[in-house]
C-alpha cells in the first residue's frame, strides 16, 4: 500500500493535499509548527518537528511511509536536508515539489546574495528604510546595522521584543496584490527591499511593486542543496506517486 508523508508549508503544498484527498491516496500532512494558525488541510495533519534525522527515520518507519513528497519553503534547508538523509537510509523514496525562482526582467533593480550576512553588508551605511521580507526566524544579523528603519511583514506578532532597534511591524498573511504592496512601501517610505528568492505568484507583488517604485533589491540565492529529484507542479508529483503505483500493480 501507498501512504505519502507531505512536509508542508507552502501554497503548492496545500494544492498537493488537495489533490492527494481527491484521489484518494493515504496520506499525512506535516507542519513544521512555525506559525500559531496554520492553514487547514484535507489530510491528517500533524504539527511540529521529528527530532532530526532519527527522529524522522523513526517516524517514516513506524508510520509505515512508502514515499517522501518534500514541499517545505526553499529556505526550510535543514529539514529538506534532514529528509535527504532520512529517506537514503530508509530507503524511501523521495521527491521535492519546488517552484520555479524568480528571474530579473526590464525594469529591475536586483542584487543578488549568497546569504543572510551578505545582504546585511549589502545595505547602505547611510540611514535607509528596509523592507525585510525575509520571515522572523533571521532577523538578529540585520542589528549590526541600526541605523536602518526596519519594516516586517509577518504571519503572527512577534511573541517577545525584536532584535532591531528601530522596526515597525505589520501582522498579514498571503498572497499579496501589486495595489497593496505598493501602497505599503510608499506609506512606510521604503528605500530597499530585502526579499529572498523563494519563487511563486503568493509572494512575488513585492517585487513588481519595486520595480513600479524603481526600488534596489537585495534578493537573497537559495541555499545549495544534495541532488534530489526536484519537479515543479503538482502534476508532476502525482504521475511521480502513479508511477510507484503501478509499478507494484496496484
Amino acid at each position: 500500500m501507498t501512504r505519502i508523508l507531505v512536509l508542508g508549508g507552502t501554497t503548492e503544498a496545500s494544492r498537493l493535499a488537495r489533490a492527494l484527498f481527491e484521489a484518494r491516496v493515504d496520506a499525512v500532512f506535516s507542519y513544521a509548527g512555525r506559525t500559531s494558525d496554520p492553514v487547514a488541510q484535507p489530510l491528517p495533519t500533524r504539527i511540529g518537528g521529528f527530532g532530526g534525522v532519527k527522529g524522522l527515520e523513526a517516524y517514516l518507519t513506524r508510520e509505515g511511509i512508502t514515499h517522501v513528497v518534500d514541499a517545505t519553503h526553499p529556505f526550510a534547508s535543514q529539514m529538506s536536508r534532514n529528509a535527504v538523509t532520512a529517506c537514503t537510509s530508509t530507503a524511501t523514496p523521495m521527491i521535492v515539489l519546488e517552484r520555479a525562482a524568480w528571474a530579473a526582467g526590464p525594469g529591475d533593480d536586483w542584487h543578488s546574495v549568497r546569504d543572510i550576512d551578505a545582504a546585511v553588508d549589502a545595505l547602505p551605511d547611510i540611514p535607509a528604510r528596509v523592507f525585510l521580507a525575509i520571515g522572523k526566524q533571521t532577523l538578529a544579523p540585520f542589528a549590526a546595522k541600526p541605523q536602518h528603519h526596519y519594516l516586517m511583514r509577518l504571519v503572527d506578532p512577534p511573541s517577545g521584543p525584536l532584535p532591531l532597534p528601530r522596526a515597525s511591524v505589520v501582522i498579514a498573511r498571503g498572497p499579496f496584490d501589486i495595489a497593496t504592496d505598493t501602497a505599503l512601501m510608499r506609506a512606510h517610505s521604503i528605500t530597499h527591499i530585502v526579499a529572498k528568492n523563494a519563487g511563486g505568484a503568493g509572494a512575488e507583488a513585492k517585487l513588481f511593486a519595486a520595480r513600479a517604485l524603481y526600488l534596489p533589491v537585495i534578493l537573497i540565492d537559495r541555499p545549495a542543496m544534495p541532488p534530489r529529484k526536484v519537479v515543479a507542479t503538482v502534476a508532476g508529483v502525482m504521475d511521480w506517486i502513479g508511477h510507484f503505483a503501478t509499478e507494484r500493480g496496484v
